[in-house]
């Protein structure tokens, strides 16, 4: 029998050791549980809790590719992109077949622009699901932010043909045609778009500078004439009519259009420069030289704005200042024979004949590309 001493120390032990047994089954984790916890944390839409609950799982399982691949989602989902393919990376290193995870971090990545990496995830997902609709598109939109638009314009192709009413698909393809110079596939999309909607300016838009390209100015005039009906306010519509006109030389017509566009859009850095050409070209030298200053300080790689400088210079008779304008003018464009040749023509009306031989002569080694494009125009950054 225990002494009353040895049941109290007998006791007092097994409190201790209870106590020890509670604290360590504290500790004693259930892992379905917390995964299940953290499920329904995330499907509740309580990221901060769900994030804790897949860091903790995490944690206690580094090598947990499904609590790392959640983890991804939920950074994705908060816009967190480059957290997010963080997890993503980590989780596909440890178990690349997890359900929906290339997936989701070719999203992420083409969400943050990385198209290259992508590409990558989807081109293994579209083997897996040959025809899948959305990585089609996917896939092609990738290839266009690229801008490898002759791989983006087969997935695209595929896509519209999948869903015939689809205008945005059709927006980008005729987009990619556009920009990798296939300018009859631009006029057959635009055909497509106008069966689906008659009011699309920006495809409108398109037309006319696959049909410049072509060589149809006329045509193009015609196509920005209905793009401009459809829509008096599209970027850039006026500026395209002002330029087709301004290359016809119909001077006064394309300097309302182009004032047109300055309406909407001030700092147009085409159509500032155009206008005040159209303006001398009337012979109105007065108008736009302090717009001729501000552009020749703030963009000197024009060499119209030079030219026209040393038009205005020269009417004024300020020889020497002329003359420095049309060496800026053939500096900043040397391997165009257009501004040699009027350079050289003002050259002679100043009675500098053997700078305007040289220059004729360096014309005549160059290719004669005549006025820019359309596409040019509209598509050079400003």
């Amino acid at each position: 029998m225990w002494s009353s001493a040895d049941r109290r120390a007998f006791l007092f032990v097994a409190a201790l050791a209870l106590i020890a047994i509670a604290r360590s089954g504290a500790q004693v984790t259930d892992p379905a549980a917390e995964r299940a916890n953290a499920l329904a944390l995330e499907q509740r839409g309580n990221n901060a809790e769900a994030e804790q609950a897949w860091l903790a799982i995490a944690k206690a399982d580094p090598r947990n590719a499904e609590a790392l691949a959640h983890l991804g989602l939920l950074e994705a989902r908060q816009e967190r992109l480059e957290k997010a393919i963080e997890f993503y990376r980590q989780a596909i290193a440890i178990d690349p077949n997890l359900p929906g995870l290339q997936m989701n971090l070719g999203l992420a990545l083409f969400k943050a622009a990385q198209f290259p990496g992508a590409i990558q995830m989807f081109s293994a997902e579209i083997k897996k699901h040959p025809g899948d609709q959305r990585l089609t598109i996917l896939l092609g939109m990738s290839h266009f932010g690229l801008k490898d638009y002759f791989v983006a314009i087969p997935y695209l192709r595929r896509a519209a043909d999948r869903d015939s009413q689809n205008l945005t698909l059709r927006m980008a393809l005729a987009r990619s045609c556009l920009l990798s110079e296939q300018y009859q596939c631009v006029l057959d999309v635009h055909r497509e778009i106008k069966s689906l909607s008659s009011d699309m300016a920006a495809a409108d838009m398109m037309a006319a500078e696959a049909l410049d390209a072509q060589k149809d100015r006329d045509a193009a005039l015609a196509q920005l004439q209905t793009a401009i009906q459809a829509n008096p306010e599209e970027p850039n519509a006026h500026l395209a009519l002002a330029y087709l006109l301004w290359a016809k030389g119909q001077w006064a017509e394309a300097a309302h259009e182009f004032g047109t566009e300055l309406q909407h859009n001030p700092q147009n850095l085409p159509a500032r420069i155009y206008l005040a050409d159209a303006q001398i070209q009337q012979g109105d030298l007065a108008t736009p030289l302090a717009e001729l200053q501000k552009l020749a300080a703030g963009d000197a790689s024009e060499p119209l704005v030079h030219l026209d400088l040393a038009t205005i210079a020269a009417n004024s008779g300020h020889t020497e200042e002329a003359i420095r304008e049309l060496k800026a003018a053939t500096e900043t464009a040397p391997e165009n024979a257009d501004v040699h040749i009027r350079a050289a023509k003002q050259l002679e009306s100043l009675g500098r004949r053997e700078e305007a031989r040289l220059e004729r002569e360096r014309a005549s080694r160059l290719p004669q590309p005549g006025s820019p494009s359309l596409l040019d125009i509209l598509e050079s950054p400003e």
